[in-house]
């Protein structure tokens, strides 16, 4: 696994698009997009432009870095014949799925910490008023994704058919899940929000670093978090495909 991690790392720098895509994007989006966060009526939601912003910078990491570059690599790697040649080998097919998701994970988590440390420094989020939350929520983040890249990858035929497929759950997660939180939208629109597979973990790392989440309400974001990942992993027993479609 380790020696397909390091291959799939220098795939990946080869790959500039989707490298850019994965580094920079969820690096420079949240930021832009400050003057509408300023704009949202946060009073007596507990939260501030700083503690809004993290958890869907974070959400854009996840999005982009991880779930987005992984079905193209996937699709690449099925249609260049990589995943058929390695099941004749001596990794089982968690282990190849895996090695393969490794370095997005990576470059997930490691954007999650700087984007963390960039919040505090600039929006003056401050420290987590409970990391537990926080860290749970990332984790399963870490994840989801990477079993929802591979569902994602196997219903297309072509990595840039990969990219398409994509694009409905990416547009989706941006708009549901992204800037707008949960506290601050009918309760009837809310209520169809946080069943989104991103919601959970935007709300346990929103919840987290405000410290205003309740056991209960963090008890049913795990609950739907878990529930997306078990149907992902499901669908991936089911539906992946180690061969080209044709």
């Amino acid at each position: 696994m380790a020696a397909l991690a390091r291959a799939e790392m220098t795939l990946l720098g080869r790959t500039k698009a989707t490298l850019f895509a994965a580094l920079f994007v969820p690096l420079v989006l949240p930021f832009s997009l400050r003057s509408t966060v300023d704009q949202m009526d946060l009073d007596g939601t507990g939260l501030s432009v700083g503690s809004v912003i993290l958890p869907s910078a974070i959400g854009f990491s996840l999005l982009f870095a991880v779930y987005s570059s992984l079905v193209s690599v996937y699709a690449a790697r099925r249609e260049e014949l990589v995943l058929k040649r390695l099941r004749t080998g001596e990794l089982r097919d968690t282990e190849i799925l895996a090695g393969a998701a490794l370095p997005s994970v990576a470059i997930g988590l490691v954007q999650s910490v700087v984007l963390s440390v960039a919040c505090i420094a600039l929006l003056d989020a401050g420290a987590p008023r409970a990391p537990h939350y926080a860290v749970l929520g990332l984790l399963l983040g870490l994840v989801m994704w990477p079993a929802l890249a591979a569902v994602t990858s196997s219903f297309s035929k072509s990595v840039e058919g990969a990219q398409v497929a994509a694009m409905p759950l990416v547009i989706v997660s941006m708009i549901g899940s992204g800037f707008v939180p949960l506290e601050v939208m009918p309760d009837r629109l809310a209520s169809v929000v946080e069943l989104l597979p991103l919601t959970p973990v935007v709300t346990l790392i929103r919840g987290g670093w405000a410290g205003h989440l309740s056991a209960y309400d963090a008890l049913g974001a795990v609950a739907t978090g878990v529930a997306w990942t078990v149907l992902a992993l499901f669908a991936v027993r089911r539906w992946f495909r180690w061969e080209p479609r044709r």
